[in-house]
């Protein structure tokens, strides 16, 4: 059983942010700090490492999506709460798009950032299982900082400290867990039909500059969802939640209102 350790904070509605690949939850820290704020929008916020990544042990499972979303599941029935506002960034987005399709009894609300809800294409499986088998055989992550990934996750104004913290989160990624991931992400299903039976409100962000999962994957979402609104971030790239860190609160805020 594939278990999650978590970072925790505030009080109010339950919000689960989920983080993107190969980071951990460090980088929901200005969230953890801001969100549970005093209004009426303020947050409990719960922000998992997945397996392999920050305090997360690797998993000895099958690499799975779904088993992350479980994992989820767990961490409400842990904490005694029944429903929450699901979110995640990138890899995120589709473990949150998982728990839609697997747990939709326990969403109050669904957080979509820089993610897609289309299945790989066969290029882009051949490219993770590279990924994954060279950092096995090396057993070391050092190929992702060979192939500068911090600079395609940001936007191309982002301050030179934060591609220092970036790529620093990328490489306390373990080998394991980098490999288990990119498997579960190329194994993971279409999304679009999860998306049209929701009933909740949602919200999808995109960084206007996002090369990984353009503003134009995000508005094939909000068309399939029957309530969500659309936030462009401009100035941002993949990791919106760091580039600019108040806009993507405010989106955050307005979610939790409307739910």
């Amino acid at each position: 059983m594939t278990e999650l350790s978590l970072r925790e904070s505030g009080t109010g509605t339950a919000l689960v942010l989920l983080h993107a690949f190969p980071l951990s939850a460090r980088m929901w820290q200005a969230q953890l700090d801001g969100l549970p704020g005093p209004d009426g929008s303020a947050a409990r916020v719960l922000a998992p490492d997945f397996p392999g990544f920050g305090a997360g042990a690797p998993s000895a499972d099958p690499p799975s999506l779904d088993l992350l979303a479980d994992g989820v599941a767990r961490l409400l029935d842990d904490r005694g709460i029944d429903r929450a506002v699901v979110g995640g960034l990138s890899m995120g987005g589709y473990v949150a798009l998982a728990f839609a399709r697997r747990h939709p009894d326990r969403l109050r609300g669904l957080l979509l950032a820089d993610t897609k809800a289309s299945a790989d294409t066969e290029a882009a499986r051949v490219n993770r299982e590279r990924i994954a088998a060279a950092v096995l055989a090396r057993d070391s992550v050092r190929l992702l900082a060979e192939e500068r990934l911090e600079s395609t996750l940001l936007g191309p104004a982002a301050a030179p400290e934060l591609v220092a913290a970036v790529r620093a989160l990328i490489a306390a990624a373990t080998p394991a867990g980098v490999a288990w991931a990119q498997r579960a992400m190329a194994a993971r299903p279409d999304s679009f039909e999860v998306l049209a039976g929701l009933r909740v409100p949602a919200a999808v962000l995109v960084g206007a500059q996002d090369a990984l999962t353009p503003p134009e994957d995000a508005r094939a979402m909000v068309r399939a969802l029957p309530d969500a609104r659309l936030t462009v971030i401009e100035g941002a790239g993949h990791l919106s939640a760091l580039e600019a860190p108040q806009a993507f609160d405010a989106a955050v805020r307005e979610l939790l209102r409307r739910v």
